[in-house]
């Protein structure tokens, strides 16, 4: 990556505008003085290494974006839940869901969106529909070290995900609204589809 001070600079000037914060505010906000902020959003310098994080805490930008110079906004999908993305930290276990695109980061590690396969047999849920609801179970194992660990449906224009948990037994109920696709998040084997 080629570092562009200018290009850093118009970057640093418009999200400290964006906050509504003055040069002087901004400096007394980072421990600098507002010759200094003037001299990084006028290109003469750079901030130091040791300025990044409190500058993308400041203006809650990621601290590549800052040393790239620029924000790229992801395209505006309309609210189609086919893009919805699935992340899970592979340290704490935790859930995440973008609806497009998205820099996710959990316990200090970037994350990458989970692609899901279909159901082998060994993973498929079993599906009923029991007056409104579909009733879903599994016989998969939820052992604490192989489980799944959470069952979503997702349709045209709604989420909803449940979480699972070790050495329960897997089975839930959920609203019938129409057709869809259940995802679900095996511990060992990653993530699966299946249509519903």
């Amino acid at each position: 990556m080629t570092i562009d001070n200018e290009k850093i600079g118009g970057l640093l000037m418009k999200l400290r505008q964006e906050k509504g914060f003055t040069q002087r505010e901004a400096a007394e906000i980072l421990g600098v003085s507002d010759k200094t902020v003037s001299k990084w959003e006028r290109g003469q310098g750079l901030p130091d290494i040791s300025m990044l994080k409190s500058l993308s805490q400041l203006y809650n930008v990621d601290i590549d974006n800052l040393l790239a110079g620029t924000i790229e906004k992801n395209s505006e999908n309309g609210g189609n839940m086919k893009k919805l993305q699935f992340y899970v930290c592979p340290q704490c276990g935790n859930i995440i869901t973008a609806g497009n695109e998205a820099q996710i980061s959990c316990c200090g590690k970037l994350l990458k969106p989970l692609t899901a396969v279909s159901a082998d047999d060994s993973h498929r849920l079993t599906i009923e529909q029991v007056e409104n609801e579909w009733y879903i179970s599994a016989e998969h194992p939820m052992t604490k070290d192989h489980y799944i660990a959470f069952v979503a449906m997702v349709t045209g224009d709604r989420l909803i995900l449940n979480k699972a948990y070790p050495e329960w037994d897997l089975s839930l109920r959920l609203p019938k609204r129409g057709h869809g696709i259940l995802y679900y998040y095996c511990t060992e084997h990653g993530l699966f589809r299946q249509l519903l």
